[in-house]
């Protein structure tokens, strides 16, 4: 269950970024404040659970590395965020690091 709270911690991490964009993006300053604030909230919160089972380490590693790639998607797809190859494998490099914490645990 540990590694299941800690995927969606990395997942809803990626929120909060999102919500910091939404602030400085012309819409409701607040709304995307408060979006920040919730999904940091949730994030940790699943955080603090995961680290019950998982080393805090790898439970740090793993959060963050699927924050940071999940975000970096979300720029391009979303925000229209510069790309290209090195960035990428830059991006896959995080990913596979985060596959080799899961496995090595």
């Amino acid at each position: 269950m540990s590694w299941l709270y800690l995927l969606l911690a990395g997942l809803t991490e990626i929120g909060w970024p999102v919500g910091l964009k939404m602030a400085q993006s012309g819409g409701s300053k607040a709304l995307g404040i408060a979006m920040a604030v919730g999904f940091m909230a949730v994030s940790g919160t699943l955080l603090w659970l995961a680290q019950k089972e998982i080393p805090m380490g790898t439970a740090y590693a793993v959060w963050t590395g699927i924050g940071a790639s999940g975000t970096f998607l979300v720029g391009i797809w979303f925000y229209g965020d510069p790309t290209s190859l090195l960035r990428y494998m830059g991006v896959l490099l995080i990913i596979l690091g985060v596959v080799v914490l899961k496995f090595a645990h």
